[in-house]
């Protein structure tokens, strides 16, 4: 497997010692360095890449601001030469974070774990077209079928799935993980707490996806994303 990659960083050797690296790496095709954000945002987005090897201090648009109008599938490394936006970089749910001077080993490290993650999407992706997938709770294994979900809401460690039969299961895991296996666009993450079935959504006010008696918020975040899907489907 090969794996597209970018570069942006305002420090043209920045971007030179990382594209030599890339070239060392097998698995790794650059194709593009960029010196600002706003220069690769255009190219970016109309040709989403699988890695992006992101300065987190840029003047104009900072990284950080960056990743989040990124296509869902690409995987973030944050760069820095300062250790205290690590904390805010995991937060992104950034595949990695390289603190400057970046040595080969270290990028070598984190390039390995982009291809093992996209090495696990591809198996995923085989699976998904079985419309089901089995949970852990309470020691048992549970089956969930797909068009039974309605949404799944994330508490710390765990997340909690509600289907139409009323039934509620909790099991340990991520919302992450769920977010990776669900088929998008029709499973479309929200929140940082929720994740939606589109086809089990009947009405949206304010911007909040309403099941009943529960509403459930868009963040900014994925405010684009998800004014997109509907957008997408209005008539005006």
């Amino acid at each position: 497997m090969t794996l597209n990659c970018a570069i942006i960083d305002d420090e043209p050797l920045a971007v030179e010692l990382l594209a030599s690296y890339v070239k060392r790496t097998p698995f790794l095709n650059l194709t593009g360095g960029y010196n600002s954000a706003i220069n690769a945002m255009k190219e970016i987005r109309e040709k989403p890449v699988d890695i992006l090897f992101l300065d987190i201090q840029m003047p104009e648009l900072s990284g950080l601001e960056f990743a989040k109008i990124l296509p869902k599938d690409t995987r973030i490394v944050f760069t820095t030469a300062f250790s205290e936006y690590a904390l805010e970089g995991y937060e992104s749910d950034a595949l990695g974070y390289l603190l400057k001077p970046i040595s080969y080993e270290k990028f070598l490290n984190v390039a390995k774990k982009g291809l093992d993650w996209y090495t696990k999407i591809q198996k995923i992706n085989s699976y998904r077209n079985d419309r089901f997938m089995f949970v852990k709770s309470d020691y048992k294994l549970i089956r969930v079928d797909f068009d039974d979900i309605i949404y799944i809401e994330g508490l710390k460690d765990y997340v909690r799935i509600f289907l139409e039969n009323g039934e509620k299961i909790m099991s340990l895991m991520n919302m992450k993980t769920l977010e990776d296996f669900l088929p998008a666009p029709e499973f479309m993450r929200t929140h940082r707490s929720y994740i939606v079935h589109t086809n089990k959504v009947k009405l949206v006010d304010r911007m909040r996806f309403v099941f009943g008696d529960t509403y459930i918020p868009v963040s900014d975040r994925y405010k684009d994303a998800v004014s997109d899907i509907l957008d997408k489907y209005t008539l005006v």
